[in-house]
C-alpha cells in the first residue's frame, strides 16, 4: 500500500510541475505556485470517491461498462473542478487562465482524468493478472499432485473390487443388510476413484455419493440420524468440484450429531442464485460458539481442505453460521453462468 501511495504522489507531483511550468511559459513570468497546489489538491479530492466506485463497488463489472461510466464521470469531474477551482482562485486572488484560454483548463483536466484512470486501471489489471498467474500455477501444482494421488489410488483398483466381491460372497445370503452395506461401500470407493481423476462432475453424482454415505452412517446411528436433500432436478446437471459436500456432511455427523444422545437431522439444500449455485449443509447438532468458529477449520482435514480448495478455485471459502434453533450451517457458493436458463 505504501508503494502505491508513493507512486500516486509522484504522479501528482510530476503533473503539477509540468502544469506550473506551462503556466509560467505562457504568462512569461513567475507566479505564486499556490494555484497549482490548489489545482491538484482539488483533483485528488474529486478522485477519491471515483476510486471507490470503480475499484471497489464496480470491481467485478465488465470493462465496457466502466468505460461508458468513465465518459460520464469525466465530464462531471471536469465541470465540478472548473467551477470550484475558478471560485477559489477568484476569491483568493490567485492567477488563473482567463477568456479563451480557459479552454485549456477543460482540455488539460480531461487529459489528466484520462491519463490518471488509465494508469490506475493498467496497474489494477496487471496486479490481478499477476495474481491469476500465481493462482493458475498453484492450481496446476495441486492438479499435478491430484493426478499423482490418482495414480497411486489406481495401482491396483481391481484388487480392492475383488476384495469387496469376496467379502460380499462370504456374507450369508440371509444377511441382506450387510451385503447392501458392502455394495454401497464399493460404490463409494468407485466414486472417490473417479473423483480423483476429474476436476468437475455433475451435481447429481455428488448428491448420489452423499446419499450413499449418509445411508451407511444411518446403519451406525439408526434413528438418531435423519437427513433430507433438497435440489431442483433442473440443476443436477450442473458441474461442481467433486467430493466438495461429503466433508461438510461428515463434519456435521462427527461434531454435531454424534455427541448428542438424541442425535439430530442434516439438511442439504441446493439453491439457485443469480449467477451462483449456493450449497448449504445444516445440522441440528450441538452447534459451536463464537470462539470455536475460528478454530473449526483446524479440527479436521476435511473442512480445512475443502475451504482451501474453494478459496483457490473461486476466491471464496466456506461460510459458517448458527442454525435455528440449534446446530450449525456450513455454506458455499460457486459461479454457474447458465443457471438462469435452468432454474
Amino acid at each position: 500500500m505504501k508503494k502505491e501511495i508513493v507512486l500516486i504522489l509522484a504522479f501528482y507531483l510530476v503533473m503539477g510541475i509540468m502544469n506550473y511550468v506551462a503556466l509560467v511559459i505562457d504568462l512569461g513570468r513567475w507566479i505564486n505556485p499556490s494555484g497549482t497546489l490548489i489545482n491538484y489538491l482539488l483533483k485528488a479530492v474529486l478522485t477519491l470517491p471515483l476510486l471507490w466506485v470503480f475499484f471497489r463497488k464496480l470491481a467485478s463489472s465488465a470493462i465496457w461498462k466502466k468505460g461508458l461510466l468513465h465518459l460520464l464521470t469525466m465530464c462531471l469531474f471536469t465541470y465540478i473542478w472548473i467551477k470550484t477551482y475558478y471560485l477559489l482562485c477568484d476569491s483568493l486572488g490567485i492567477v488563473r487562465l482567463q477568456g479563451q484560454r480557459e479552454v485549456w483548463d477543460v482540455y488539460l483536466t480531461l487529459l489528466f482524468y484520462g491519463i490518471q484512470f488509465g494508469i490506475f486501471h493498467v496497474y489494477i489489471y496487471s496486479g490481478a493478472l499477476k495474481k491469476q498467474e500465481l493462482l493458475s500455477a498453484e492450481l496446476s501444482k495441486l492438479h499435478a499432485e491430484s493426478e499423482l494421488a490418482a495414480l497411486k489410488a489406481q495401482l491396483n483398483p481391481h484388487f480392492l473390487y475383488n476384495i469387496f466381491n469376496t467379502i460380499n460372497a462370504a456374507i450369508p445370503t440371509t444377511a441382506k443388510n450387510a451385503r447392501n452395506m458392502v455394495n454401497e461401500l464399493s460404490d463409494l470407493f468407485r466414486y472417490q476413484l473417479k473423483a480423483s481423476r476429474e476436476e468437475m462432475i455433475p451435481l447429481l453424482e455428488e448428491l448420489h455419493f452423499v446419499r450413499k454415505y449418509l445411508d451407511l452412517e444411518k446403519e451406525r446411528f439408526g434413528e438418531r440420524l435423519q437427513y433430507t436433500i433438497n435440489a431442483p432436478a433442473a440443476l443436477t446437471t450442473l458441474l461442481i468440484p467433486p467430493l466438495i459436500l461429503q466433508p461438510l456432511v461428515e463434519n456435521s455427523i462427527k461434531h454435531g450429531i454424534s455427541p448428542l444422545i438424541e442425535g439430530g437431522e442434516i439438511q442439504i439444500d441446493v439453491i439457485p442464485m443469480k449467477d451462483e449455485l449456493q450449497l448449504l449443509v445444516c445440522d441440528t447438532g450441538k452447534g459451536i460458539n463464537v470462539q470455536e468458529k475460528s478454530a473449526l477449520f483446524q479440527k479436521g482435514v476435511g473442512l480445512s481442505n475443502t475451504n482451501a480448495r474453494l478459496l483457490k478455485m473461486y476466491g471464496k471459502g466456506l461460510e459458517l453460521k448458527k442454525n435455528t434453533p440449534t446446530g450449525l450451517c456450513i455454506s458455499f457458493s460457486i459461479p454457474v453462468h447458465n443457471i438462469s436458463t435452468l432454474s
